[in-house]
């Protein structure tokens, strides 16, 4: 089984095994080029080439971010995180007073604050659990993981009401790793007259995807997870009729002829440009691009399909040999059945099954003395593989799982 990227193309130490990338991805080898090589030029600014650089990097970001996602790059809008993406969304949506959002119960704050942060304007958030026994906040630790016919599509669809705007998702959930099928949820938020707006950070890079099929008004994702990107720089696709409803935050570079200096620059006489570019809030961080174009290329020429069929055989392999530990075999067996529907991202995430913190943090500290680097969140052990693991990585990994 021949990893789709090579390892040669990271920094690794090879007494480590990083299989925390859905915290934060390795940046590749050329990337970190690309930004030194930039950085150069920023400390003799005469180097930098105004079409080449200024100009250019954005261009490239847009085509290869689009490139992932299945997408047009003039519907691309970089942005510096997730975050800052969905509070675009959020802050320039016309929302009229008692509109709500739904929500998925056990959102990442990424995908709740922007929302939470309307109520003074006299909007909703409304959170929904997608299968019996689902908990979050304070409770948490005590909730069922999701069960092998979790049918979260069925449980969000049904709760849009007449005042529901948006429905507010992640692709791939952050603790727990259930995939929501995107197709299905824009299908259904279409037919209702509500824009469906992703967190992708956690299935970016690592599942295919075709956003202008999935019926999705927007998607927003950070770089630094499974793009294999530095930390600070993301993108936002927009739906073209429903980037038309937003209000642009005002950049500078976002209108008709922002960078013809032969018209004077404050010539105020101007529209918004009608692609992603209206989004964009004034020059983007170019030394974070130059890194950021080199990790999305690399994914790109490796090919996402090709790493999510990698990844899914990996996640057989480690599911296979947990069914063999009595100390997961049920678990192994919940997310074996999981996967065969294509309910799993690149997180395998095990529940404590009622064992608590103690012993994910015992065990997780014991996979740190061997050079093992997974991450426990809100009652999971997260094991996230990518393109660069092999078998090898998955037998390590069983042998210290085989300590619990």
């Amino acid at each position: 089984m021949t990893p789709p990227l090579p390892r040669r193309l990271f920094d690794f130490d090879p007494a480590l095994l990083w299989v925390m990338h859905c915290a934060e991805g390795p940046v590749p080898r050329a990337s970190v080029e690309a930004a030194t090589a930039f950085l150069v030029k920023e400390a003799q600014p005469w180097k930098m080439a105004w079409n080449e650089d200024f100009q250019g990097l954005p261009v490239v970001v847009r085509e290869q971010a689009a490139a992932i996602v299945g997408a047009d790059p003039a519907d691309i809008t970089p942005t510096p995180t997730t975050s800052s993406g969905l509070i675009t969304v959020a802050q320039g949506f016309p929302w009229q007073m008692g509109d709500d959002v739904v929500a998925p119960r056990g959102e990442f704050p990424t995908n709740a604050w922007p929302w939470l942060a309307l109520a003074p304007r006299g909007v909703n958030f409304r959170e929904v659990p997608l299968w019996d026994g689902h908990l979050s906040g304070a409770d948490a630790w005590a909730s069922e993981p999701p069960p092998a016919g979790v049918d979260p599509e069925t449980r969000l669809l049904a709760a849009i009401g007449p005042r529901t705007r948006i429905l507010a998702v992640s692709w791939v959930r952050f603790q727990d790793g259930l995939a929501l099928d995107l197709a299905r949820l824009g299908e259904g938020c279409r037919a209702r007259g509500v824009a469906l707006v992703v967190d992708g950070i956690q299935g970016a890079g690592t599942r295919p995807l075709r956003l202008p099929a999935t019926g999705a008004s927007a998607f927003a994702c950070g770089g630094h997870k499974g793009l294999l990107g530095p930390q600070g720089l993301g993108f936002l696709w927009t739906d073209r009729a429903f980037r038309a409803r937003l209000a642009p935050p005002g950049g500078w570079l976002s209108v008709e002829d922002a960078t013809d200096f032969a018209r004077p620059t404050t010539d105020f006489a101007r529209r918004f440009v009608d692609t992603g570019t209206a989004l964009e809030q004034g020059v983007p961080n170019l030394l974070g691009m130059a890194a950021l174009a080199a990790s999305l290329a690399t994914l790109n020429a490796a090919g996402v399909g090709a790493i999510a069929a990698h990844v899914a055989a990996l996640q057989d392999l480690l599911l296979a040999g947990l069914r063999e530990l009595p100390a997961w075999r049920a678990e192994a067996a919940r997310l074996a059945a999981l996967r065969a529907r294509n309910r799993l991202g690149s997180i395998v995430a095990l529940h404590h099954g009622g064992r608590g913190e103690a012993f994910l943090d015992t065990l997780l500290k014991r996979g740190f003395e061997t050079g093992i680097h997974a991450s426990i969140r809100e009652g999971y052990l997260r094991i996230a593989l990518h393109g660069w693991h092999d078998e090898a990585d998955v037998a390590r990994l069983v042998a210290w799982l085989a300590t619990a």
